[in-house]
């Protein structure tokens, strides 16, 4: 698929690589997420750009990426630099780099900007809706974490700019919907009228939750299982049956998805206390929306529920033809966003 001023945006993660195909109008032609594990090295990249380009081509790229804190690379600046030349080489027509509020520049300045470019998805998130809505709490759910950022005047009003500081003001918080073990959501789960113990180890993650509960489609969960077996809702069971001690034969199936809304809820607690905590920074907060995207919109629109807030998902600012490809698109919104960004100048 080539249109002429066409523009893809991407970005690189380090799970997936997500990839939105936009016209000169801003219509959404494409959306697609890969399954990325760069942690097994940047031929994982390569091979995932490939695969996007099967579907999509256009004549300009713009670039965000949060994939340099995988650990193959020595540190983030290194990480920067690699995924940057690697797109560079894989991707044909002119292709820029998303380097916050210094805005896009070519390769040859990456390595100077390397901490602008370092993990600013979030931030073209923002800036594309700062142009259309005045005020909001934006929360992006992803498979791994959830950014939550305050739109105020059409403008960001955020307090931290890297990974650092935004976990320290809650603004990142890591937590996501497919791949965050259970034992990083509660220490205790109430469970068959106790309070219950959860292991200490890697036995099943949100995916096996959102499962259970029937809310994460077999689309948005591309990453490997906890025991790389397969994605059913038995072997759900039989994960999150693990962090009790437990096998799933141990208890009925209706006992396991229980389970899982406990843990849901011990994750809509921690996402609360961190909306909260930046509700909290406005004023005005009566006129104030919760604007969501990411594979756990789901969350997003039950959160701003609990606090009585109105709900907006981001599918409301993507033009495309076929709803399929709207809701893909909202999945992929930084990537969505970039482009656009990349569009305007």
């Amino acid at each position: 698929m080539v249109k002429n001023n066409s523009v893809i945006g991407w970005d690189v993660g380090g799970a997936h690589l997500k990839a939105v195909l936009r016209d000169a109008t801003g219509k959404v032609l494409a959306a697609k997420q890969v399954y990325c594990p760069l942690w097994r090295g940047l031929n994982e990249l390569a091979t995932a750009i490939d695969d996007v380009l099967l579907e999509m081509q256009a004549t300009q790229h713009a670039v965000t990426m949060t994939g340099e804190l995988a650990d193959i690379f020595s540190n983030r600046q290194a990480g920067v630099v690699q995924i940057a030349q690697l797109a560079a080489k894989k991707l044909t027509g002119e292709v820029r780099f998303f380097a916050g509020n210094a805005g896009f520049v070519p390769l040859n300045l990456v390595e100077h900007h390397a901490h602008d470019i370092a993990s600013m998805n979030w931030l073209a998130s923002l800036q594309y809706l700062a142009q259309q809505v005045k005020q909001a709490l934006f929360v992006d759910i992803g498979s791994t974490t959830t950014d939550l950022a305050i739109l105020h005047s059409h403008a960001p009003q955020v307090l931290g700019f890297n990974d650092a500081a935004r976990l320290k003001t809650d603004e990142l918080v890591y937590t996501g919907v497919v791949r965050t073990p259970l034992m990083a959501l509660a220490q205790k789960i109430p469970f068959n009228g106790d309070w219950v113990n959860v292991a200490a180890e890697h036995f099943a993650t949100t995916a096996d939750v959102y499962t259970l509960t029937g809310e994460l489609p077999l689309h948005d969960n591309m990453s490997d299982t906890a025991d790389h077996a397969e994605k059913s809702v038995e072997a759900s069971a039989r994960r999150i049956a693990r962090m009790m001690g437990m096998d799933a034969t141990d208890a009925p199936l209706s006992a396991w998805r229980q389970l899982a809304y406990s843990f849901k809820n011990a994750q809509l607690n921690q996402l609360q206390l961190a909306m909260l905590r930046q509700i909290s920074r406005l004023q005005d907060q009566q006129s104030l929306q919760v604007i969501g995207c990411g594979a756990g919109e789901f969350l997003a629109a039950e959160l701003a529920q609990r606090l009585g807030l109105q709900y907006v998902s981001v599918t409301h600012y993507i033009a495309a033809d076929q709803k399929e490809v709207t809701n893909s698109a909202a999945v992929c919104f930084p990537a969505f966003a970039v482009a656009g960004l990349g569009l305007a100048c």
